[in-house]
C-alpha cells in the first residue's frame, strides 16, 4: 500500500505517541510491581516503621527507632509512608510514624501518596496500636500539622496510641527525650544506640558578597565557608549544611549547598529575612550581616538524599527554582559541569533582570560551553504582566514533553508558596497527574522547597 504525505505524517504522529506513552508507563509499572512485591514480602514483619520525610531528617530518625527496637530482637520494616498500603496497615499490631510537616500543615512530598489515597477515607485499622513523632517548625501557624492530622485520622479509624504524639520543634535534642523513652520501655533496653547527630565543627566564614544591590526584593549574598580544621569533608550536590547561629544553637537553620567539593568550599546563597518589625532572621541575619568575615561558624553537612543525583546523574536535567532556590540547582549544574554532562535545562524565577540574575556570568559561560543547553528566565517585577518561572512551563510543553520522553528527571529548589504549587500544576497539566505521580515514584520528579 502506498501512503500519502498526510497519512504518513499522522502515522508518524501516531507512533511517536505510542512511544512516549511506552516510554513513561514502562518503568513506571516496574517501579509498582517491585514495590507491591516488596510490600507483600514484608508484611510479616513485626513492627512496621513508616516516615514521611522531605530533607532526610525523618528518614534518619526512623533508622534509628528501628535500631532501637531490633536491639531488643524485634522485627522491623521501615518504609517511606507513600508505598505503606491499606492492606498492610490492615494487617499490622504495631506501627510507628514519624511524620514531617511540609509548609503549612502538609504532607512532604514521600507522605503525599498516603495522605491523598488513605488518609481521605475510612479504613478499619481495630488491631493497630501506634505512635506517632510529629516533626515540625513552630516559626508555622499550622506547626506539626501533617503529623497531628495523621494522629488524628489513626484514632478516628479504631487504632490505639501506644503513647501521647511527640512533637520536635526543627530537630531539637530536648524534643526527641520523649520518643527515646517510649522506644525504651517498648524494646525493654536502656541500652539504645546513640542518637546523636554528628557534632556541630568551626568552619571559616570565608567571603560574603551581596548579590542584589538595587533589588526591590530582600538582599541575598553569596557566602563560602571553609573547615577552620582538617580536610574538607564529602558531600553531593543536593546535599544540605545546618548552622548553628550563636543566639539560638539548639535550632540549626538548613541551607542547601550551592558547590562540589571540587570548589574546594561549601558555598550558600542565603536571602536576609526580615521580620515583619523590621528586624533580621536569627540565623540569616547572623551569616548576611553580623558575623565577621574569618569568623568561625558552626556548621555540620547533611545528606539529603531526596534531592541528590544518584540514579539521575546520566539523565538529562530540568533545573527549575526561583530566588535562593538557585543554590540547590546550581550544585547540581556545577556537578554536570564538572562530568561534561551537557543537556541540562534550567527555569528561573526573580524580580528584575537587572539585579536579580544571581550567578548570571556563570550561566552565560555555561551556554557558550554547551553545559547549559537552554536557559528560561522569568522577571514579576519588570514592567508589563507579571510573570513567574512557572509561567515558563505552558510555552515549553513540547519541549518538557520531549525531554520527559528521552528520560529527563525534573528537579525543582526555591520557595513552597506560590512557585512549588505553581510548577506542580503546571506540569500536571501538560503531562498529565499520571506522568507526574509516575515520574516522582520513579525518582525523577524530586522536590526541595521551603
Amino acid at each position: 500500500m502506498i501512503l500519502t504525505n498526510d497519512t504518513a505524517r499522522l502515522a508518524l504522529t501516531a507512533a511517536c505517541f505510542a512511544a512516549y506513552g511506552v516510554t513513561c508507563f514502562l518503568p513506571w509499572l516496574r517501579t509498582r510491581r517491585k514495590r507491591a512485591a516488596m510490600a507483600a514480602a514484608g508484611d510479616a514483619a513485626g513492627w512496621i516503621v513508616a516516615y514521611a520525610s522531605q530533607t532526610g531528617n525523618g528518614e534518619e530518625l526512623a533508622q534509628q527507632t528501628a535500631a532501637t527496637l531490633r536491639l531488643a530482637g524485634i522485627g522491623v520494616r521501615v518504609i517511606e509512608l507513600g508505598d505503606v498500603t491499606a492492606a498492610a496497615l490492615q494487617g499490622a499490631e504495631r506501627a510507628l510514624f514519624i511524620a514531617s510537616t511540609y509548609g503549612e500543615g502538609d504532607a512532604p512530598d514521600g507522605g503525599a501518596a498516603f495522605a491523598g489515597k488513605l488518609m481521605t477515607r475510612p479504613l478499619p485499622l481495630p488491631r493497630l496500636h501506634y505512635g506517632v513523632l510529629a516533626l515540625g517548625d513552630s516559626s508555622y501557624a499550622h506547626f506539626c500539622g501533617f503529623g497531628r492530622a495523621l494522629d488524628a485520622w489513626l484514632s478516628a479509624q479504631g487504632a490505639q496510641p501506644l503513647f501521647p504524639r511527640v512533637e520536635v520543634d526543627r530537630g531539637a535534642t530536648a524534643d526527641l527525650a520523649p520518643w527515646r523513652q517510649h522506644l525504651s520501655h517498648l524494646a525493654g533496653t536502656s541500652d539504645a544506640p546513640d542518637w546523636e547527630a554528628p557534632a556541630f565543627t568551626p568552619w571559616r566564614l570565608a567571603e560574603r558578597r551581596l548579590m542584589n544591590p538595587g533589588s526591590a526584593g530582600g538582599a541575598v549574598f553569596h557566602i563560602e565557608l571553609e573547615p577552620v580544621a582538617g580536610a574538607l569533608p564529602a558531600w553531593q550536590s543536593g546535599d544540605l549544611v545546618q548552622v548553628a547561629p550563636p543566639a539560638q544553637p539548639d535550632r540549626p537553620r538548613e541551607y542547601s549547598i550551592a558547590s562540589v567539593p571540587g570548589d574546594g568550599r561549601v558555598h550558600l546563597l542565603v536571602r536576609l529575612h526580615q521580620h515583619a518589625d523590621g528586624s533580621a532572621g536569627i540565623a540569616s541575619g547572623w551569616l548576611c550581616g553580623e558575623a565577621a568575615v574569618g569568623e568561625p561558624v558552626p556548621l555540620r553537612l547533611r545528606q539529603h538524599r531526596r534531592f541528590r543525583l544518584e540514579g539521575n546523574a546520566a539523565r538529562p536535567l530540568i533545573l527549575i527554582g526561583n530566588g535562593s532556590g538557585l543554590a540547590g540547582l546550581r550544585g547540581h549544574l556545577r556537578a554536570r559541569a564538572a562530568a561534561g554532562q551537557g543537556r541540562n535545562w534550567l527555569l528561573f524565577g526573580e524580580r528584575q533582570r537587572a539585579h536579580d540574575l544571581h550567578y548570571g556570568d556563570e550561566l552565560a559561560t555555561w551556554q557558550e560551553q554547551g553545559r547549559l543547553e537552554r536557559l528560561d528566565l522569568a522577571f514579576s517585577r519588570d514592567g508589563g504582566e507579571r510573570m513567574y518561572v512557572q509561567d515558563l512551563l505552558p510555552p515549553a510543553a513540547g519541549t518538557l514533553r520531549a525531554w520527559i520522553a528521552d528520560g529527563a528527571a525534573i528537579y525543582v529548589c526555591g520557595s513552597l508558596e506560590g512557585m512549588a504549587g505553581g510548577v506542580d500544576r503546571a506540569l500536571r497539566e501538560i503531562l498529565g497527574d499520571g506522568t507526574v505521580d509516575a515520574l516522582a515514584t520513579e525518582g525523577r520528579y524530586r522536590r526541595d522547597v521551603y
